[in-house]
């Protein structure tokens, strides 16, 4: 139950209610006086009238204005009243004012008169926005009064949104350009530090032609002094044909390079009595003292003697399974000799007879060294097959039944193919061809780059308690004069070196040495001779000896 249908409240007719809307819009509250029942009626029928004719809806007003219930009224008092009955009596002339459908009260009679017809709504009533004073004659509003601040613009935006992103990606073509940029100069800085790196590492190994570096294997021997070198000389013995071959097999220690250099059978070596032999002569007569002879005429110091027959040659070769040679020709097949035939060409896989056979053939007219090429091929192809364990090589050389040198046991030998063999694997081996005048002697080239480079043929001061060396060439054109001249020389102690003789004549004599030690002996052999002392000079010999004498056409035999 509300206060509403309480009949004792005296504040129950005087509520406010919504009467209307002002001048600016805003909501108007007043008392709504009692009605008949008539004169509720009255805005009903206004309203449906009204509806008819503009067609708006006041559904919702009517619901929020309910017909006033008459509830008795108080007494006025006098005293205390006549304030809020002014404010009503206001608030009532501004609903009559203002709504319309609201009819102005008339005196309260004990019947109620019928209701009179309700006045159309004028225009003029309803509330309107409210018009600037600059306005237009028909109430528009002229663009320059409005002041855009703060009013978003889509096609500024628009722009900005789009200058944004130029933008943006503009600096992400230059940052990849930039980036890009240092990748490549960081890429040419690790490519030219590769290549100096390289080019320094090829130097100082000593890989660069012409370029022997301090890391190189020359330049660390030239760097060291002397080299330290082990050979050994091998007699290759065709024990059904004939003849011989010889080579020498040398293992650098210094330099850790291996060579085989072949020896021609036209190479004079002296005998023990002084007088010069070759030394096929020498090796098939037996060989004994032939190493001592080779290290008089090439200054080495050999280590030891292989003969190697070629029986055992064939063993070895199938000890190890077989060999690869570059074969340079084709050897016919031989019946008599029973002895296979092998095909030219690359990697000629060659067992062991055929190893003998291509080892020792030599074709009609062809000179010695084309077969000492051969027989250093196989030599070279049979070192690479050797184990690489000093104790396992030892055991293949045993197996081949040899009867050795005692100086040369299966051990040594086995220990030094070992050493050598391993050179010829990583391609660190070099086979080299003495080459010798017709007469026997050495050539200057072959002094220079094989006898010294390879062989490190030279004497020092510290062999002085040795017999010293003396190469004897001549130049005089009488071969008289040569034979008296190596008789004085023997009968002095002096070990001869035979130098043959000399491209062409000359007037005087000359006697050279290239270590400072050797000039008191060279002035010593001047005197032998019956030479002045100023014929001794310092320059470079050349025959592989200590003092080199050089015959003119004023030497005059005593």
């Amino acid at each position: 139950m509300n206060d509403r249908q309480q009949p004792y409240d005296p504040y129950a007719a005087q509520e406010q209610q919504l009467i209307g809307y002002d001048a600016y819009g805003r909501p108007v509250y007043g008392q709504v006086p009692a009605q008949s029942a008539a004169q509720a009626q009255a805005p009903q029928q206004y309203e449906q009238t009204y509806e008819q004719q503009y067609g708006y809806d006041y559904q919702g007003y009517d619901q929020q204005q309910p017909a006033a219930q008459d509830y008795p009224q108080p007494a006025a008092d006098p005293g205390y009243g006549y304030g809020y009955e002014a404010q009503q009596g206001q608030q009532g002339q501004q609903a009559q004012q203002w709504i319309p459908q609201q009819m102005a009260p008339g005196p309260q009679a004990a019947e109620p008169a019928p209701a009179p017809e309700p006045a159309p709504r004028q225009a003029a009533q309803v509330p309107e926005p409210r018009r600037a004073a600059d306005a237009g004659p028909e109430g528009d509003y002229r663009t320059e009064q409005f002041a855009f601040i703060d009013q978003p613009d889509e096609e500024s935006e628009d722009v900005i949104d789009w200058l944004a992103f130029t933008e943006s990606r503009t600096e992400r073509r230059e940052e990849a350009r930039r980036r890009g940029r240092n990748r490549v100069v960081a890429l040419i800085v690790v490519l030219a530090l590769f290549v100096v790196g390289g080019a320094g590492y090829l130097w100082y190994a000593g890989k660069l032609p012409f370029l022997d570096g301090p890391g190189s294997k020359k330049g660390a021997a030239a760097a060291g002094g002397a080299q330290k070198r082990d050979m050994i000389v091998v007699h290759l013995h065709n024990t059904k044909k004939g003849g011989t071959s010889t080579a020498l097999l040398v293992d650098n220690v210094t330099t850790k390079q291996g060579a085989t250099v072949l020896l021609p059978n036209t190479l004079t070596v002296p005998r023990q009595d002084g007088a010069g032999l070759a030394l096929g002569k020498a090796v098939e007569e037996g060989g004994i003292g032939t190493s001592e002879s080779l290290d008089t005429v090439l200054g080495t110091d050999i280590g030891g003697t292989w003969r190697l027959d070629t029986p055992f040659l064939e063993r070895l070769v199938e000890l190890v399974g077989g060999i690869d040679v570059d074969t340079d020709a084709a050897v016919p097949a031989d019946d008599k000799a029973k002895t296979p035939a092998v095909a030219q060409g690359k990697k000629q896989h060659l067992s062991g007879a055929m190893a003998v056979a291509y080892a020792t053939y030599r074709a009609q007219g062809e000179p010695e060294a084309k077969q000492l090429q051969r027989t250093g091929g196989v030599l070279y192809a049979v070192l690479r097959k050797i184990p690489g364990d000093p104790k396992a090589a030892a055991v293949t050389v045993e197996s081949m039944g040899q009867i050795l040198d005692p100086a040369l046991n299966a051990q040594t030998l086995g220990a030094m193919l070992s050493r050598i063999g391993e050179h010829a694997k990583v391609g660190d081996y070099r086979t080299e061809l003495l080459a010798v005048k017709a007469d026997g002697s050495l050539t200057d080239e072959a002094n220079k780059t094989v006898v010294k480079e390879i062989l490190g043929g030279n004497f020092t001061a510290a062999q002085s308690a040795a017999s010293p060396r003396v190469g004897l060439r001549d130049a005089t054109g009488d071969d008289k004069t040569q034979v008296t001249a190596k008789a004085a020389l023997l009968n002095g102690g002096y070990t001869f070196v035979d130098g043959g003789k000399a491209d062409k004549t000359q007037a005087t004599s000359q006697i050279t040495y290239q270590d400072d030690a050797q000039r008191e002996r060279a002035v010593e052999v001047a005197k032998t001779l019956g030479l002045a002392e100023t014929a001794v000079k310092k320059g470079e010999n050349a025959v592989n000896a200590d003092v080199v004498v050089t015959l003119g056409k004023d030497y005059k035999p005593s």
